[in-house]
This record gives structure tokens, sequence and C-alpha cells, in this order.
């Protein structure tokens, strides 16, 4: 069965759910969905995902929406494919969840919210508001720093081996780095500069950015 993914492959949250999905050697067809033009805001995506938001996928008669919703999902599906990426035991577990929650609520909203001042807004004619930005900016400098920490105690996020905790900064982190030319908030942290330099070059990411790159 063909999991079916809606979502452009441009946004980070599908980039997310299609790394996992390489992870675990899930087939599935991505179905663009055009945020431009507000597809996602139109009663018929409405049904799918009532606060128009992408991705969603569906498996067969499943329906699911939210990224790391959907990736623990993936990843407890198809545990026996690689045990790892969601850990074993309850510990293991739980530590995964806690550096997802972390990058929920400490990481992205600091990422989306500089992507969306320096990225999205002035293409739709508005002007960057550059104290956010750099308030934003401030605050990801700290979690940096607390991550750096982290790195030099464990290899991973959760521990010593790769997990969706790690696997859920991929779409971000490559955004600050790119587009929002904030490479050095890595490249200046020893630790986060060799997780990033590992975990980016996973075959699962580098087949999700084959994607992005053959569309961008």
């Amino acid at each position: 069965m063909v999991v079916k993914v809606y979502g452009p492959i441009q946004a980070a949250c599908p980039q997310r759910v299609l790394a996992c999905l390489f992870e675990f050697g899930v087939d599935f067809e991505l179905i663009d969905v055009d945020l431009v033009s507000n597809e996602h805001k139109q009663p018929e995506f409405l049904k799918k995902m009532p606060f128009g938001q992408v991705p969603v996928v569906e498996d067969g008669d499943f329906r699911l929406f939210e990224s790391r919703a959907i990736i623990r999902y993936y990843a407890t599906k198809y545990a026996e494919r690689n045990q790892n990426l969601y850990g074993t035991t309850l510990e293991e577990k739980a530590l995964v969840d806690q550096w997802l929650e972390v990058e929920a609520h400490h990481f992205n909203d600091m990422v989306y919210t500089i992507v969306l001042q320096k990225l999205v807004i002035p293409k739709m004619g508005g002007k960057t508001d550059l104290d956010m930005v750099q308030n934003c900016e401030k605050k990801l400098e700290k979690v940096f720093d607390i991550y750096e920490q982290r790195l030099s105690e464990t290899s991973y996020l959760a521990g010593d081996g790769f997990t969706l905790a790690d696997l859920s900064h991929l779409p971000g982190i490559r955004y600050l780095m790119n587009e929002c030319e904030l490479d050095h908030m890595v490249r200046d942290r020893k630790n986060v500069n060799l997780w990033w330099n590992d975990i980016s070059n996973r075959p699962a990411w580098k087949k999700v950015m084959k994607m992005f790159n053959g569309l961008n």
C-alpha cells in the first residue's frame, strides 16, 4: 500500500515526514499542495486537515496530520525495521519524546518566525520585522548552546543513537543554514557542527534533498 502525503516538498514539515518514510522504507506518493494560492485553506483540503496546515498523510483508510505525530506513528508501526529511531524501552522513548518537544517548542518556533519574516513576508510584499528576527536569533543562540552542551555528552540528542529527535531538526536547520544565512549558529559550535554533518548525510535525508532540489 502506498501512503499519500499531502504537502509541498519545499515546506519543512512535509520534509520531516518524508525523511521518516525514507528511513523506514515506506512507499509514498507526494501530492503537492499550493500554499501560495491558499489551496490548504480551501474547503476540500480542510476536510482532511481542519486547521489548514500541511502535511496530511493517508495510510489506507487512516488519516493523520501534525508532522511529529506522523513520524511517531510510522516509527511505531514499523519499529521492527529500525527500533532505534524511537527507542525500545520506556526510558528511551521518553528521551526521544523529550527532545522532540524541545525541537517543537524551543527550536522550531524560532526558526519558523525567522523564515516567515526573512523569506515569506518579503515575497508577499511585506516588510521584515528586524527586531523580531533579532530576538528570535538571540533565543536560538541559547538553544544551540544547550545543544552544544548536550552533544558534548552524547552523540545524538536522545542518546548515543540517531532518533526521531535528531531527524525532526533536519528541515529547520537546513533553512537556517541556507536561505536564512545563519550557518554560523551551527558551524561555530564544534559538537553541533559534528552532529549536523552526521545527520544531514543520512541516505534518507539525501533522498529528501534530491526531491527538493529537483523542484527548485
